[in-house]
């Protein structure tokens, strides 16, 4: 038979682990909607070429896709160039405007 202390702390050690789980999926749920507002769209793959009107080309698994630079993400062209340069792995949080144009709002 176990000892009742180890059962209890291996229970408050599972219930720990389970509240962590579960805080960490809502995170991951609805974090990019409060970072990024409403109606924003994901797509991730690795930085192409950066034009000079700060406008993208991503590779995804899908294929080439093509970027515009709101306001905020001209501010991140350091970071796109390393990206770029390192070949790194890159989110780009994105929304289509009114003539299907895919507008970059956040680039990491």
């Amino acid at each position: 038979m176990i000892n009742p202390r180890l059962s209890a702390a291996i229970y408050v050690l599972l219930l720990i682990g389970v509240l962590s789980l579960i805080g960490i999926s809502a995170a991951m749920w609805i974090g990019p909607a409060i970072t990024h507002g409403t109606g924003v769209a994901h797509n991730d793959g690795q930085i192409l070429s950066i034009g000079p009107n700060m406008d993208f080309v991503l590779l995804t698994t899908k294929g080439q896709v093509h970027f515009q630079c709101s306001g905020r993400c001209r501010g991140e062209l350091k970071h796109m160039q390393r990206h770029r340069d390192e070949k790194a792995h890159t989110d780009v949080y994105y929304r289509q405007d009114a003539n299907k144009n895919l507008i970059a709002i956040d680039v990491d």
